[in-house]
């Protein structure tokens, strides 16, 4: 570390050009590139995935993306002779759209697609590729036509996959944000604009050049569209907060007396290691991933492990090169004419924390009960966590799809909006058993069964099944469930005549959704021991300690637990979904847990190393549990309260955005990085830590020996006072 430490600020200016074109080469070759994200995931042995294969051969015609155009009289009916020829003429534009393969209209008999009230009535766009693979422009120039047929009396709004694609509001009013958010609380820790800009700078620098390799990654692999937001949170936020660390302690060695050379080479060589651990540790969790087998998430785990990376680098490579061109302008004008008139060098301020460190030494019990039961109490909504996909009744209401979505539950159902798809796979001529149609048809729950439709060997045959309740409702995961765990095996063995060689499929995207939580509830034990055994396994290592790594487990486990208990309480009990924007109560989605508790795990691991590591310095030095515990808290609590703070602004801010799935994940990681903060490591841990005493280090000689040496910090050496000439001329430079 101090060698790259010392070129970089020797050779700043090439550093800085190298990191410019850098920058620009990844926004001109993403944007000349393009992306092709890829939202499709594929869940092999699953009903809904087969179901899907096999309509997709046997009516490849309509394997596109199906999307819906609705309409609603206020008055009258839509079977209106002026309503008509609006609409058809409409319908007519849009089937000669760019990428539309067939548009299907109720007219002009209107005996079907049509509402119980004749006020309300549907058409069936089909695109000819899937969402992933289409043009937003297409869907927008779609969406432009039909509203155009508006009029008043008559709303006219469009629903489905593509379409709330195509509506998905920009994240950069959200970065800007987190970006003003950030300056302030930099600029308040320390009161020094030049000392403010470092952080962003770099977090610049990393999303400026993560980003668009993001979009250049989908072109290799398959990147969920989410990936792109993901990549901005966590960028914005470690890329500020390495930078925060690493400033901090360039900052104290300048105080200390050191030359701004010294300094940078002191700031790398301990809180320059942390960051490079700290930062492995995340992309150790986030890769953890793979380990569930499910393709969906590999992509998002490269991107953004890759965008963590990308901030680690610029928090090594970049800084020390701006370190060298701003020299001590880094410190406040107070600062430096204190360096200049002090008669013994400048200390960092921290005396506040040091007190509250001494308190939590001489009231460890009281203080750990209390902590814990904080903890538990906000982790008890977890026990009724719900994973589902949230449907578009929870988009914000002044949105087409929402209003799409109301207006089709309103005149056909809550369960219009998510038919089931009952794929049959039968001997050619054979045709639907007629006790299967009966008795999916007097199943509870079940609203409607329409006509079967069969492809032209007769082999494959579709009968939809529209559930009375919504989506997301937990009546419909619990209806699929009696479909295909007792009323079809019941329904198709005695019946059948050749009851062997039918095969019924439950699909559908509800059903899809339905598979997918399945699937990752009983594969998150497993990514969970994953998570928990590569993290503390790193610490054994950075620590040489046994219960430095237990403690931290737990603590990263209760902090989890209370960011879900959180989420639960707010999103699918519904306590402030809707103020959020992020419509009514519903279940948690699908994939948020595994990937939450990745980037948890990592960030969590990020304040136990920066924590730890200056109580360990403490502790090699001194062999003082007591004092390396209240002397290494009162060091680094005022700067790790600040980078949470950080944190904690940057992912609040994408709550904002009144898009469910971001909101969900800027709340999670907002809450649960306060709480390990604010009352983890600044309450149970040192309470917990003090208690423990010397045990903190204790490590079996038989380990030991066995065990890599791997070293997070090096003890810092203590500079002699410099000469008033030395003083002058760093001040100069």
């Amino acid at each position: 570390m101090s060698g790259l430490a010392r070129w970089c600020f020797r050779h700043r200016l090439l550093v800085i050009l190298a990191w410019a074109v850098l920058l620009v080469g990844s926004v001109a070759a993403g944007g000349a590139a393009g992306t092709a994200y890829n939202d499709a995931f594929s869940l092999p042995g699953t009903d809904s995935s087969t179901a899907l294969d096999l309509l997709q051969q046997a009516f490849p015609a309509q394997s596109g993306d199906r999307d819906t155009v609705v309409w609603h009289v206020s008055t009258g009916s839509v079977t209106d002779p002026a309503v008509q020829i609006r609409i058809s003429t409409m319908l007519d534009t849009v089937a000669h759209s760019a990428h539309v393969r067939s548009v299907s209209s109720p007219y002009p008999d209107a005996r079907v697609q049509v509402g119980a009230d004749r006020r309300t009535a549907y058409a069936t766009i089909i695109f000819d590729r899937q969402p992933e693979s289409l043009p937003t422009s297409a869907y927008r120039h779609v969406i432009t036509i039909a509203q155009a047929a508006r009029a008043p009396g008559l709303q006219v709004e469009l629903g489905g996959p593509g379409i709330e694609h195509a509506q998905q509001p920009s994240l950069s009013a959200t970065v800007v944000i987190g970006f003003i958010a950030a300056a302030l609380v930099l600029l308040f820790a320390f009161a020094s604009l030049a000392a403010m800009s470092l952080p962003l700078v770099t977090a610049i620098a990393t999303l400026g050049t993560a980003i668009p390799a993001i979009g250049l990654l989908s072109h290799l692999i398959d990147v969920a569209t989410v990936t792109t937001a993901l990549g901005l949170l966590l960028g914005l936020g470690v890329g500020v907060d390495y930078a925060l660390f690493v400033v901090s302690r360039h900052r104290a060695g300048l105080l200390a007396g050191r030359s701004a050379e010294q300094a940078a080479i002191t700031a790398l060589g301990t809180a320059g290691r942390a960051v490079l651990f700290a930062g492995g540790t995340v992309c150790v969790a986030i890769l953890s991933l793979f380990s569930l087998g499910i393709h969906y998430f590999n992509g998002m785990a490269l991107a953004t492990a890759g965008v963590v990376l990308i901030a680690v680098a610029a928090s090594l490579s970049l800084l020390p090169a701006l370190f060298g061109l701003l020299g001590t302008r880094v410190l406040s004008r107070r600062e430096r004419r204190q360096l200049i008139t002090a008669v013994s060098p400048a200390r960092p301020t921290g005396a506040g924390w040091s007190r509250w460190a001494a308190i939590v030494r001489h009231h460890s019990v009281p203080l750990a009960i209390a902590a814990t039961l904080v903890m538990l109490v906000l982790a008890a909504p977890l026990l009724s966590l719900r994973l589902g996909s949230a449907d578009a009744g929870n988009d914000p209401a002044n949105t087409t799809t929402r209003k799409a979505y109301d207006l089709l539950a309103h005149g056909f159902g809550p369960g219009f909006n998510g038919p089931l798809q009952l794929v049959l796979r039968t001997p050619p001529g054979d045709g639907v058993p007629a006790a299967l149609v009966s008795a999916v048809t007097a199943t509870p729950d079940v609203a409607a069964v329409n006509p079967p439709a069969s492809n032209s060997t007769k082999t494959i045959t579709l009968l939809t099944v529209v559930p009375a309740s919504a989506p997301q409702d937990k009546a419909t995961s619990d209806l699929i469930h009696r479909l295909r765990t007792r009323v079809i095996p019941q329904a198709i063995h005695p019946q059948a005549t050749r009851g062997e060689q039918v095969r019924v499929y439950v699909g559908g995207v509800t059903a899809v959704n339905e598979d997918f939580a399945t699937r990752l509830q009983s594969k998150l034990p497993l990514f969970l021991g994953v998570v928990v055994a590569l993290g503390s396994l790193l610490l054994l290592l950075a620590f040489r300690s046994v219960l430095v790594p237990v403690t931290a487990a737990i603590m990263n486990l209760l902090a989890a637990a209370a960011a879900f208990g959180v989420l639960t309480a707010i999103f699918q009990w519904g306590w402030a979904s809707t103020a959020l924007g992020a419509g009514r109560a519903g279940p948690i989605e699908t994939f948020l847990p595994v990937f939450t508790l990745a980037i948890l795990f990592g960030l969590s691991m990020d304040y136990e190393v920066f924590l730890v590591s200056r109580m360990h310095e403490e502790w090699t030095t001194t062999r003082d549990n007591a004092h390396a515990v209240t002397s290494g808290q009162g060091a680094g609590g005022r700067i790790i309260s600040a980078a949470a703070a950080i944190m904690i602004c940057v992912f609040a801010a994408f709550a904002l955005g009144r898009v469910r799935v971001e909101a969900e994940f800027g709340i999670g990681l907002a809450v649960a990085v306060a709480l390990d903060a604010f009352v983890l490591r600044t309450v149970l841990l040192p309470a917990a830590m003090n208690k423990l005493g010397p045990a903190n280090w204790w490590l079996p000689h038989w380990l030991d020996r066995i065990l890599p040496n791997l070293s997070i910090e090096q003890p810092a050496t203590q500079p002699n006072r410099p000469s008033a000439a030395t003083t002058s001329a760093a001040t100069r430079t």
